[in-house]
């Protein structure tokens, strides 16, 4: 009796509510809610849950959840997932190439050696080093004459060997964004000079110079020091685990000496695309394009030409790379890349031509990298030019990589 009389007071809310209340479908799912609310009070031996009528909360708990349901979440919780998932991004050490510039945004720090030899045109489009100072011995009356030529001198070297060591710092404050700075020195070793300029001989006051580019034949002096210091951002436009297509913007200040043949004596920037592609669990595909550009530099040959020595110069880059090996610590990774440039103006001093603009250098780069852990890398490569137009004939690469 006393049952029933609770079920029946439980129940009176629930009629008034039915009375007022008409919308339709809305009402009939309504009354099936209260018909289960109802079965639930009939099956319960609590009589505890009829203290408060309408207002039973362990019952409405039972109805509102499920066993398998998730716990709810808040506005903030789903807001900082939704931030995780979009940071997903392959990793700093995921990257394998040796030369091709890293698509994937992190933070590292790099130590590279290069060694490169053969180079027969070092000022081309003041690329590598400033307007061979040669051009201040011609005669004055010769339209080449230029005694502001501030490059090495006073020969023209046309077979030279350098070495040149970096030191790179990258730091990422955000998923998609890096700053960075680069501080080259650099070793010159110069064998061999051009004895005439132009199909003149090089001469200042009536004296002649040697091939060794002095006076008499005293030897030129081996020059180092730091090269031009570089300095730029990433963004990555477009990020996942499995791809990173980036914007690379890097500018060139003239920290070398230019007179020894330490820098181009003049500012420049590169704008870049990187990309990165995993293809499959262990092979990968990277690639690069971009144009430098410099700002300033010297006057062009002759110097009433409009146009500087300095010329802007396009580049592109691929390297696929394949782990041969997977270790739980070790991963090692073969790399084979291509990199070409295409001067697209300025001059050279050196055959065949004066102009430099039209000029194709492509190598072709053979290396490995070796991962150790998430954080230590090893490259060691070799570069080889495959058009008759070199920077360098040869090169060497070795480098240490460590990402946080």
């Amino acid at each position: 009796m006393r049952r029933g009389i609770l079920i029946i007071i439980a129940l009176l809310p629930t009629a008034a509510m039915g009375q007022q209340m008409d919308f339709g479908l809305a009402n009939r799912e309504t009354g099936s809610v209260f018909s289960a609310q109802a079965a639930a009070l009939l099956t319960r031996d609590d009589d505890s849950a009829f203290l408060v009528p309408g207002h039973a909360t362990p019952i409405d708990a039972e109805l509102t959840q499920t066993p398998n349901s998730p716990p709810p979440q808040n506005k903030k919780q789903a807001k900082s997932n939704h931030r995780g998932a979009e940071i997903k991004r392959p990793s700093t050490a995921d990257s394998m190439a040796g030369y091709v510039d890293n698509a994937i945004v992190g933070t590292q720090i790099r130590f590279r050696s290069d060694a490169g030899f053969g180079v027969n045109v070092p000022d081309r489009s003041e690329f590598f080093y400033a307007k061979c100072g040669c051009y201040g011995f011609l005669p004055k009356g010769n339209l080449a004459y230029d005694p502001n030529a501030p490059g090495l001198g006073p020969g023209g070297s046309n077979n030279l060997n350098f070495q040149q060591v970096y030191l790179h710092l990258e730091y990422a404050p955000a998923s998609r964004f890096s700053v960075f700075t680069e501080v080259p020195f650099r070793f010159l070793q110069p064998h061999s000079f051009l004895t005439t300029l132009l199909d003149i001989p090089i001469l200042k006051n009536g004296q002649g110079f040697t091939a060794s580019g002095m006076p008499g034949g005293s030897p030129l002096p081996n020059p180092s020091g730091i090269s031009d210091v570089q300095a730029g951002f990433k963004f990555a436009m477009d990020i996942s685990s499995g791809h990173s297509l980036t914007f690379q913007f890097r500018a060139y200040f003239p920290t070398g000496n230019v007179g020894l043949g330490l820098g181009t004596g003049h500012y420049s920037v590169e704008p870049s695309l990187l990309y990165f592609q995993k293809l499959t669990e262990r092979m990968a595909i990277e690639s690069q394009v971009g144009d430098w550009h410099p700002i300033g530099g010297s006057a062009g040959v002759p110097t009433s030409s409009p146009k500087g020595f300095a010329g802007d110069v396009a580049f592109y880059g691929v390297g696929p790379s394949y782990e041969v090996y997977r270790g739980e610590l070790v991963r090692f990774a073969p790399v084979l890349e291509v990199y070409g440039w295409h001067v697209l103006g300025g001059f050279q001093t050196g055959p065949p031509k004066v102009d430099a603009s039209g000029t194709n250098i492509v190598n072709l780069k053979v290396g490995a990298r070796t991962s150790i852990g998430r954080s230590n890398s090893f490259y060691v490569g070799f570069g080889q030019a495959v058009t008759h137009s070199v920077w360098y004939k040869h090169i060497i690469r070795a480098e240490y990589r460590y990402s946080f």
